[in-house]
């Protein structure tokens, strides 16, 4: 890719000048931009006038690239905004989007809900943090490949507290399997480089045991996690993966509007921390197992607020 960085356009609030009119130089220079700078909110990237910038353009808009185009003294200006930007797909999702399943319902009991996507394989999302110089990733869990790992986070005293599933590694094998087979759900394992350290646990929220405790909407989706490695609940480590965590939720589906959590009412520190990033608690509410609080973060808040 030819990306060039300009002094002089910069110091007229332009900050990046292209050589070439390619989504994909274009792409690249925004993450460059929007990942090593967390507050910029928005970007304006400049190209010479040519023969085939009415044609870029067109295709920038298309891939919801940019939010507008001007051209003047002979040059093509286009801005974006953090809105924008962190909503994309690419370069981020690494298997298709959920988002891209034909729309139709079926029924799980007595609710009905948009039909879910298959669960793929491998890799799913992947981003790199350059403040930590770490790449993170969320790969669907193989019950044969991770349930040596699962299990032993699962026998972990801190993480048997909160969960209850201490078993052998047979059990958590079938554990995985069976949340591989359940179509609102989609099991994952967290990666920092290739070093595995946490456990997701992504459903959506209308079809779960957590749909009647409140007016569930056919995309919300929800998590339970665990941190097996505790050397990733370091205050950087722990942004990172969190904001990995939560992108990737929000941009698997556009339709995603809210996304839900309900941690045990005594996992205080927990609660806390999703408040510093901007859930809410809409309620405390009795599972037959468990008091959990009832946390919320809106898509709007999300984008507009959020600390990348």
């Amino acid at each position: 890719m030819n990306i060039r960085f300009d002094p002089e356009v910069a110091a007229t609030a332009t900050d990046r000048t292209l050589t070439t009119c390619h989504t994909d130089a274009l792409l690249e220079a925004l993450c460059d931009i929007y990942t090593n700078e967390p507050e910029r909110r928005t970007a304006t990237i400049a190209l010479p006038q040519a023969q085939n910038a009415e044609a870029f353009i067109a295709q920038a808009r298309n891939e919801n690239l940019i939010d507008k185009a001007e051209t003047r003294d002979d040059r093509v200006f286009l801005t974006t905004s953090r809105q924008t930007f962190w909503q994309l797909p690419r370069p981020w999702l690494k298997s298709p989007a959920s988002s891209e399943t034909l729309l139709s319902y079926t029924q799980t009991g007595s609710v009905t809900h948009p039909t879910r996507p298959t669960n793929a394989e491998g890799t799913i999302y992947e981003r790199h943090f350059p403040q930590l110089d770490m790449t993170f990733s969320l790969r669907t869990a193989d019950p044969d490949a991770d349930s040596e790992v699962f299990s032993e986070w699962m026998n972990l005293d801190r993480v048997a507290h909160f969960w209850d599933q201490r078993g052998t590694r047979a059990e958590h094998a079938a554990y995985l399997k069976e949340r591989r087979e359940d179509a609102h759900m989609h099991p994952m394992i967290g990666y920092f480089d290739d070093k595995p350290f946490g456990y997701f646990e992504f459903y959506w929220a209308k079809e779960d045991r957590l749909g009647p405790f409140y007016d569930a909407g056919d995309f919300d989706r929800g998590l339970h996690l665990l941190i097996g490695d505790a050397q990733f609940q370091s205050a950087g480590k722990l942004k990172a993966w969190w904001s990995g965590v939560l992108h990737y939720m929000f941009i698997d589906d556009p339709r995603t509007g809210r996304l839900v959590g309900e941690p045990r009412v005594d996992h205080v520190r927990h609660i806390a921390y999703m408040h510093r990033m901007g859930f809410y608690t809409l309620k405390e509410f009795d599972f037959p197992h468990k008091r959990a609080a009832l946390t919320v973060i809106e898509r709007e808040k999300f984008f507009n607020d959020f600390r990348f």
